[in-house]
């Protein structure tokens, strides 16, 4: 169970990177929408997993990378000098709930054919 603290930075730090990744603008990643969807710092606050969620879908590899994770440390150390003693260390995970979300509909979809009227 994440302390309040560890839930407290998590918010910060996903506030964060959505604003770096946001002002170096969808072509930096080629043309592809890259959000934030969540991110997990370790209880020492030594480390961060930062979850991505990049729209088209076809685009995933291309954009993993593009992605800098040293420029984003490094843009991020800038913003939260004074809040954090320590910058966490970065990994980029890329969040597929929308995959699922998409692959579940279309299971529904094919288990029940529309009805006729």
């Amino acid at each position: 169970m994440p302390t309040q603290r560890q839930l407290k930075v998590n918010k910060q730090l996903q506030k964060d990177l959505a604003e770096i990744i946001q002002r170096q603008g969808m072509a930096a990643y080629g043309g592809a929408m890259v959000s934030v969807v969540d991110v997990d710092v370790s209880p020492n606050l030594g480390y961060a997993k930062v979850y991505l969620s990049i729209f088209p879908i076809e685009k995933t590899e291309d954009v993993k990378a593009l992605i800098n994770v040293k420029t984003l440390r490094n843009e991020l150390a800038h913003r939260v000098k004074h809040q954090l003693r320590i910058v966490p260390e970065l990994s980029i995970h890329i969040d597929t709930s929308l995959d699922y979300v998409e692959h579940i509909e279309q299971l529904l979809k094919d288990c029940n054919p529309p009805a006729e009227a």
